[in-house]
């Protein structure tokens, strides 16, 4: 959940591995620090707690050609200088940085500690710098090798030496690392985002292996020190320009790019004549879609959301039995996967932890195991083999937008490919492939109530609770518009199916906790409005959203978001986009750090 860059080639170290460390703070993190090896072989370290902007000042006197650096989510120890990244062993010869947790670290820690060997942080990654120290015998390959050996846990981490200028090892497991191949040196890296601006080439390491990097190369061996030829490939133009431009954060620019995000998931993927979706990576056949007959999804947070939204879909489009499963719970609960299963993991980076375990579950256990992911190369894309690429383009806000709305968008295509496949008629298909075919038209047509929806927003931003509640395929909407709420507002929020709201939580309701009530014309819109009744005859205030000219929620609240008409089927991905807009006014109102919200990082690779 932290960041990780090194670099060694002939350019200013210090001057790369800080640029890497800004790319890197849409991550999430609460400390940071850099070492570099300088002219005259020893490495000069620099850590800080908070911001790389507090960390800037300490490194104009940490000049050198190879380096590494950090940014830390704390797990192990609170968030502090001496438990910031890099950590060195006691003689300060060998330096490392470190993203995952080692599971089995106290144990080693012990082992050590009788050796004599005192530690000053507080954390688990300490001990890999001692293992290594305690096993370097002039080879630091080797030393790394043997030293990955007793871990347990996830890693990924990225090793320099006073004993070996211009070499950085790296190794990985469970934890994401990526060599970049420059012009003017070489990189490793925990994201490509932190490589774009100085290599033209990427290498993903694979669980098990080590990359030994040099200045002129790059050799990838296996967990057994065995070199392996690795795939090269080339960083995507995107990644490179991806800047706030005109907006005021990330997060926004992401919202107005949705419509340009949705055209390219959708993109070449929809075929009018035969009523379909043709989605390619998802590699099978229609005999072999016609075998399954049980679909589980599998996602975290707002892909969790998203995979909810898709159960409807699976459920009505295609007649699939479909169930949503929370992915760090998939594994550890010994799930029933029966024979002609299809697993759908869902995550944005491809690297959260949970989800990759529920892959590796889903494959152990014999289903068919089908990716939605946004990263090309992500480890959950490889181990799957197969999937569906969102093609929506960088998404630097830690809150997710554009990625949750095309996660949507490729679950509807999916559902409609399975449901002409077995129960949907020709023409029933190219109804739903116009529907999406417009998509991208009525997300622009949300956003261009952008400042009615502001307005509103900012006449609730002193409150401290709120409800949202949904019935249907808008129940994940509502979960969902409540959970962008509290991540960038840290306003207390809660996403309620309508019904549910006479069951307990009612009785919270008051002046002082709105309640955002989707309203969509879809069917349940009727109860919803005895609903928003209920709410009202507690002196809640209602915020409606509804569709089209629909004047009926004017009765109750002035209050009113609209969106464009559409089926049930496209109701969730037009109201999210306009909650994502109510969030985003609403924490701007009340002077949050809207992209980088407090606790929280974008891709979260550890359970």
């Amino acid at each position: 959940m932290c960041g990780i860059v090194g670099y060694t080639g002939d350019a200013d170290a210090t001057r790369i591995l800080v640029d890497g460390l800004l790319r890197l703070e849409y991550r999430g993190y609460d400390s940071a620090g850099i070492c570099v090896a300088g002219a005259d072989g020893g490495l000069q370290t620099v850590k800080s707690a908070g911001k790389v902007a507090r960390l800037l000042p300490l490194t104009t006197e940490v000049h050198g050609r190879c380096g590494i650096a950090h940014t830390r989510w704390a797990t192990h120890g609170a968030p502090s200088e001496v438990n910031a990244h890099p950590h060195l062993d006691g003689a300060g010869n060998i330096a490392v940085v470190h993203n995952g947790i080692i599971e089995n670290y106290r144990e080693l820690k012990a082992s050590l500690l009788r050796d004599g060997v005192e530690f000053r942080s507080e954390t688990d990654s300490e001990v890999i710098a001692h293992l290594i120290a305690r096993y370097y015998e002039g080879d630091l390959v080797r030393a790394v090798v043997r030293t990955i050996g007793r871990l347990r846990g996830a890693y990924g981490i990225a090793v320099i030496s006073r004993h070996h200028p211009g070499e950085i090892v790296c190794a990985r497991n469970g934890s994401p690392v990526v060599v970049g191949l420059g012009k003017r040196g070489n990189m490793v890296a925990s994201d490509v985002t932190a490589l774009a601006a100085y290599a033209g080439e990427v290498i993903y390491l694979r669980d098990g292996e080590i990359a030994d990097i040099t200045p002129d190369k790059v050799e990838v061996r296996n967990s057994v020190n065995i070199p392996v030829v690795p795939d090269v490939t080339e960083i995507p133009a995107e990644t490179v320009n991806s800047g706030k431009g005109e907006y005021a954060h990330y997060m926004l620019k992401e919202i107005f790019e949705q419509p340009d995000a949705a055209a390219n998931t959708l993109r070449g993927r929809l075929d009018r004549e035969l009523g379909t979706a043709l989605l390619s990576g998802l590699n099978m056949t229609p005999a072999a879609m016609a075998q399954v007959r049980q679909v589980v999804i599998a996602g975290c947070g707002s892909s969790m959301h998203a995979g909810m939204v898709g159960e409807y879909y699976f459920e009505d489009i295609a007649g699939i039995p479909t169930s949503v499963e929370q992915a760090a719970e998939f594994r550890y609960r010994n799930p029933i996967i029966a024979p002609n299963t299809l697993v759908i993991p869902i995550s944005q980076s491809g690297e959260t932890a949970d989800t990759l375990a529920a892959v590796r579950e889903a494959v152990n256990k014999g289903a068919t195991v089908a990716a939605i992911s946004n990263v090309v190369g992500s480890t959950i894309a490889r181990e799957c083999g197969r999937g569906v690429y969102l093609h929506a383009g960088p998404e630097i806000s830690v809150a997710s937008t554009k990625a949750f709305i095309c996660q949507v968008i490729t679950l509807l295509m999916l559902a409609l490919a399975f449901g002409r496949n077995r129960r949907m008629n020709r023409e029933q298909g190219a109804e739903l492939v116009r529907e999406l075919e417009s998509v991208p038209e009525l997300i622009r047509a949300v956003l261009d109530q952008a400042e009615v929806i502001r307005r509103i927003a900012e006449k609730f931003a002193a409150g401290e609770h709120a409800f949202y509640i949904g019935r249907g395929p808008l129940y994940p909407a509502a979960l969902e518009g409540a959970l962008k709420l509290k991540e960038i507002s840290y306003v207390h929020a809660e996403g309620y199916h309508a019904a549910e709201l006479k069951h307990g939580p009612i009785a919270l309701l008051g002046e002082n906790v709105p309640v955002v009530a989707l309203a969509n014309d879809i069917p349940g819109r009727e109860k919803m409005f005895s609903n928003i009744e209920e709410c009202l005859a507690r002196h809640a205030p209602v915020i409606a959203v509804v569709t089209g000219d629909d004047r009926t929620a004017e009765r109750y609240t002035e209050d009113i978001i609209r969106v464009p008409p559409c089926s049930r089927f496209i109701a969730p991905v037009v109201t999210v986009a306009a909650l994502q807009l109510f969030a985003y006014y609403l924490a701007s109102a009340r002077n949050c750090p809207i992209d980088q919200p407090r606790n929280l990082a974008k891709s979260v690779t550890v359970e």
